[in-house]
């Protein structure tokens, strides 16, 4: 790469989705954001022979560095784009960080009477209040950020919104799966602004990724 061509920086949240992002960018550039970051108390770490600069930012957070152009490209989970929309390109589903938003209740617990509204506790109050209008049903959203599992046991809610990958929590907490509200997983997204000015190397990146993201996994012998 020149050394006056700009690096873009691609924003990769930390926890799980850091490891699986960076098997991708590995099989797809040669270079991996964990290896990069790894062993350094740093947040940035640079790929000049990609042209990329990568940080390691708060999942939640991804989507506003992308968005207001702090960075080029991010790594987001759907439920993080669905549940507060943003003007940002999503090109490609990276079929990693796989998980299923549901509705969950307590196991046996007894119908609600008819006309009462049930409460639900979650962090996601725009998926759950539209998964529950367009049921029609009334429900009554109560804001939690953290051990929403234990709403129900607590008396503070009659079911829960979350996000699950296997369901052990919930099961942990006597919660049982009612109904699915979003199938998630990782997507690319692009800042529109650096999709103009730096259209060819965005066109060439996504293409790597596509590339891997098709192609199956070739397991050793």
């Amino acid at each position: 790469m020149p050394a006056s061509t700009e690096l873009l920086t691609v924003a990769v949240p930390k926890g799980r989705l850091l490891e699986e992002s960076s098997h991708l960018f590995e099989r797809a550039l040669g270079v991996s954001p964990r290896k990069l970051l790894e062993g350094t108390r740093k947040l940035a770490a640079d790929a000049p022979a990609a042209g990329l600069r990568f940080i390691s930012i708060r999942a939640a957070d991804v989507a506003s560095y992308v968005e207001h152009g702090a960075a080029a490209v991010g790594i987001v989970g759907l439920d993080v784009l669905r549940e507060e929309p943003r003007d940002l390109y999503e090109p490609l589903d990276l079929g990693i960080g796989r998980c299923t938003v549901i509705v969950a209740r307590p196991k046996g617990a007894a119908p609600l009477p008819r006309g009462v509204a049930p409460r639900v506790a979650t962090k996601y109050l725009s998926l759950a209040a539209h998964h529950f209008a367009r049921k029609g049903v009334p429900a009554e959203i109560i804001p939690l950020h953290g051990s929403i599992e234990v709403a129900p046991s607590l008396g503070l809610a009659d079911a829960i919104v979350d996000i699950t990958e296997t369901g052990e929590t919930l099961r942990a907490n006597g919660l049982v799966i009612e109904e699915e509200v979003l199938q998630v997983s990782a997507r690319l997204v692009v800042n529109r602004v650096a999709l103009k000015l730096h259209a060819e190397r965005l066109r060439r990146l996504i293409a790597s990724l596509r590339e891997v993201v098709a192609a199956p996994v070739r397991k050793g012998r």
